[in-house]
């Protein structure tokens, strides 16, 4: 397409200089032209006027400039935007960096500190001790602190309410504590806060954490290989009745005596938790050593538990045992002295002799306070009705049932917010 256009200019030398032109259709001063002149005409000093033709005109510069600085413009406003969403991006992963580390640490401290609250043999419970090894396990490992500050009212002590497991977990300050809650505090009053980088441009200087764990002694149920055992068993009418802390003694003759000697109702007797007909030898391995694999396969292989795996403290089943005590037992039962064993306490017992079979209903816990063997009816084991911490039971895991748990039996903590 060809377009007129008019040029105003000045002879120079043989030539002309464009001072400007009129573009009859785009009414622009800013486009080149080739320009044409008549044959022949004579160029004059003076102004002059030409008309030209020229091809479809091509920017010269104007309209580009025009872009280049917009996009300039708008990219210095972007920078802004840009740089806060960096310095967000930046920090907030920093942030949640700590946060993490601050969380793991509640965590480990509080499944540490719940451990301490096992009762002790006079069944006392240490809550400052407890409260330290908090304050101990958070300080060594939290190595970029020269001194990190949990304060009183961030570890709380006490029983967990199994009916708000699910919901709102309650501690109570009632009964056996076991439970500890733990809050790490990084919110600048208590401890510094976690500082920023990128965002103290926009005036924030350190943002503020705070985490909580909670953890607690979970009740055992389940018996598997390695658990202690004292396979003696008592009455479950005699247990229900005793506090915790009552110690009685039970003879070599099957009776038994409370602490300030009167005689207490009932037999008890040893029981083969195994194979039946167990031998003294085989009693006295267990006392020592507790449950074994083989126990466990003779007594599934005989129908009297349903797996091999584990009794299930909830599950009656019967063996079968004697009513006394052996002599040869003396030393088995002398090594264990102080120590915490689970008991088997049955409800019901049928037969006399070798061929007694004693229905095994629930599982308690004792200590093995003293022991003599006399003969003639003088021998005895003295036993303490007490609680037991040990990693090797099963717990049941649902908290919010404690109706099938052995009460007195706990096992490896749990974490439950």
């Amino acid at each position: 397409m060809w377009k007129t256009r008019v040029c105003q200019g000045k002879r120079k030398e043989g030539a002309f200089e464009a001072i400007g032109f009129l573009d009859r259709q785009f009414h622009s001063s800013c486009f080149s032209t080739d320009v044409s002149v008549e044959a022949g005409r004579k160029l004059s000093n003076t102004d002059f006027t030409i008309m030209a033709f020229s091809k479809s005109p091509q920017p010269t510069g104007c309209p580009g400039q025009a872009r280049k600085g917009a996009i300039a413009a708008t990219t210095a406003l972007l920078l802004i935007p840009i740089a806060g969403m960096l310095a967000f991006a930046v920090d907030y992963g920093y942030v949640l960096r700590e946060r993490s580390e601050l969380q793991r640490m509640a965590d480990a401290a509080a499944l540490a500190a719940v451990q301490e609250l096992v009762p002790k043999a006079d069944l006392s419970q240490d809550l400052a001790a407890t409260r330290a090894a908090v304050r101990q396990y958070v300080q060594m490992n939290l190595t970029d602190f020269d001194a990190f500050t949990v304060l009183d009212e961030d570890i709380e002590i006490g029983r967990f309410d199994p009916a708000t497991v699910f919901t709102n977990l309650t501690i109570v300050n009632d009964g056996v504590a076991d439970t500890v809650r733990v809050t790490l505090r990084r919110d600048t009053a208590t401890n510094p806060g976690v500082p920023m980088f990128f965002a103290r441009v926009l005036g924030m200087d350190s943002s503020d954490v705070v985490v909580t764990a909670t953890a607690v002694l979970q009740k055992a149920r389940y018996l598997p290989p390695g658990s202690s055992v004292l396979p003696f068993s008592v009455p479950e009418s005699h247990w229900n009745g005793l506090p915790e802390g009552h110690v009685w003694s039970i003879y070599g003759d099957g009776h038994l005596e409370d602490g300030a000697g009167n005689m207490i109702p009932g037999n008890w007797g040893t029981v083969d938790i195994g194979i039946s007909n167990n031998s003294t030898r085989d009693l006295s391995d267990q006392i020592r050593g507790g449950l074994y694999q083989d126990d466990l396969d003779a007594l599934n292989g005989e129908s009297r538990i349903p797996t091999d795996e584990y009794i299930d403290g909830d599950l009656d089943f019967y063996v079968n045992g004697d009513t006394g005590l052996s002599g040869g037992m003396r030393h088995a039962v002398a090594d264990v002295h102080g120590q915490t064993r689970l008991i088997p306490i049955y409800d019901d017992l049928a037969g006399h002799g070798g061929g007694t079979e004693f229905r095994i209903v629930d599982w308690g816990v004792v200590q093995v306070v003293n022991s003599e063997f006399r003969g003639n009816g003088r021998t005895f084991v003295e036993i303490k009705k007490t609680y037991l911490y040990d990693g090797d039971l099963r717990p049941n895991h649902d908290l919010s049932d404690t109706s099938h748990s052995i009460s007195a039996a706990f096992t490896t903590p749990a974490l439950i917010e």
